[in-house]
């Protein structure tokens, strides 16, 4: 009866979701039924590359972001047991040994016989137990302990983003990595190519069956080509470095044993099909929407917390304990002492102090609704455009490994007619550069398709824990 009449004189509002208007269903594409959907968790391994499992793994374990995360997690999680603790009485202990003379001067009596007489020295011991309650008349304490739950709800889905974010980035940065290592694999391949070539066309420069011009013209391929590829090298170990960074590694593995795997961007799966998310789940499976929301209701009862604190406050003290003026007395029955009180304190004339607390605590629930709006907003762009990005990447792919057919064909050609006399030498060259060309564009779009797969599953809210354990 107490606790509902307690519950009762609460003050403060009540935590709604508020109401967003969200569409039926995204736009259509290849999705998958709920069995399969089912076994997406683990979205990263559907690339089917062990190396950028275990780079999955130890950022997970590793990465300095998510440590950070980890520790605001302790902290709230130690807010919270502060919180829960207030609800509770607090019993205390107490324990003096004094020695004092009392001077017979400090009395009115102008008399030193007197005085002297009343001089004297005392002890005093006194050993008691004390217990001090808040009755939580307004419900201070039970919004002070949901806004510090709450606290910890967004301290645990904010790591849980963050950690997306991290593997999102892992995967994205792996697979940059990878296709710049193709592209690298071409332009040696076809560096060698070109060398041979000029070296074929300096013999043939030296019998006389070819001007200086083709010479000249096969050497400046060659050398071009030579001068593109260190910037290739060192945008390769670029991405090692920031691929080492994201999972943790330490700076001696930096800059001495930096191991990425040994995989090709043609080891790497292309996943088929996509998780079919409704948009009223993403709400629920975006963990940068749910701890803007925890955010949003840990703000709600910071303003409960603040119209009670403009409330008298109803406190109960008692004690129990022994007082003598010898130890050997301090546990005798007639050194027993005790008390009971109670004490109501309030605000009277603040000048606006407490008015302005609740108005301070009104202003930062209206900012944290704001960012869960933007939040929701802002995920379900991103959604929309890893979706388009997701279709179009597919698209120009397809395109791309149409025209490599074509341009190889072209090729062929070149080189056949050339060999007949047919075509010019800077024909010939031309189809060779356009081939390297279409070669790197393809390992480029083979790139998007599979960084617009990841960042598909990372707007979606792919690889998240939804229940969390406190």
């Amino acid at each position: 009866m107490l606790a509902l009449l307690l519950a009762g004189c609460a003050v403060g509002p009540e935590y709604q979701a508020p109401d967003i208007e969200l569409p039926e269903s995204w736009p259509a594409h290849i999705t998958l039924e709920q069995q399969a959907r089912d076994d997406w968790h683990r979205w990263w391994q559907r690339f089917e590359d062990p190396a950028l499992n275990r780079l999955v793994e130890r950022a997970s374990e590793d990465n300095l972001e998510l440590a950070i995360q980890l520790a605001r997690i302790r902290e709230a999680r130690a807010q919270l047991g502060f919180a829960d603790a207030e609800r509770f009485p607090t019993v205390g202990y107490q324990a003096e040994a004094n020695r004092e003379r009392t001077p017979g001067a400090a009395l009115p009596i102008d008399v030193q016989p007197v005085q002297e007489l009343l001089t004297s020295t005392n002890n005093q011991y006194s050993l008691a137990a004390s217990l001090e309650y808040e009755i939580d008349l307004w419900g201070r304490l039970a919004n002070q302990r949901a806004a510090a739950m709450a606290a910890l709800q967004e301290s645990l889905f904010a790591r849980d983003a963050a950690e997306l974010g991290v593997i999102g980035d892992v995967v994205t940065t792996y697979v940059s990595l990878k296709s710049a290592e193709a592209q690298q694999a071409l332009m040696e391949e076809t560096l060698a190519a070109y060398q041979e070539t000029y070296r074929l066309q300096a013999l043939r420069f030296e019998h006389g069956d070819i001007s200086e011009l083709e010479l000249r013209q096969a050497e400046a391929e060659w050398r071009n080509l030579q001068a593109e590829l260190p910037s290739l090298k060192q945008q390769v170990e670029t991405l090692r470095g920031a691929l080492g960074t994201l999972v943790g590694m330490s700076p001696d593995e930096l800059l001495t044993t930096l191991d990425t795997g040994t995989s090709r961007l043609d080891d790497l799966a292309q996943p088929v099909g996509i998780p079919a998310v409704m948009p009223s789940a993403m709400l629920q499976r975006r963990p940068d929407i749910r701890s803007a929301e925890a955010a949003l209701i840990a703000a709600t009862a910071q303003i409960g917390v603040a119209e009670a604190n403009r409330l008298p406050s109803l406190n109960l003290s008692s004690f129990l304990g022994t007082a003598a003026a010898s130890t050997s007395d301090l546990f005798s029955d007639v050194a027993r002492t005790w008390g009971v009180g109670a004490s109501v304190m309030g605000p009277l004339f603040d000048f606006g102090r407490s008015q302005s607390g609740v108005e301070s605590a009104e202003a930062l629930a209206e900012q944290a609704e704001a960012q869960y709006r933007l939040t929701v907003l802002t995920a379900f762009n991103e959604v929309r455009d890893a979706l388009y990005s997701y279709d179009f990447s597919e698209r120009r792919l397809a395109a791309i490994d149409e025209q490599l057919e074509a341009v190889a064909r072209t090729r062929e050609l070149a080189v056949l007619m050339y060999d007949q006399g047919q075509v010019s030498q800077l024909e010939r060259l031309d189809a060779e550069r356009n081939l390297l060309s279409a070669r790197l564009a393809q390992a480029g779009a083979r790139r998007e398709q599979l960084a617009a797969t990841a960042t598909l599953f990372k707007a979606l809210g792919g690889g998240w824990q939804e229940t969390p354990v406190y």
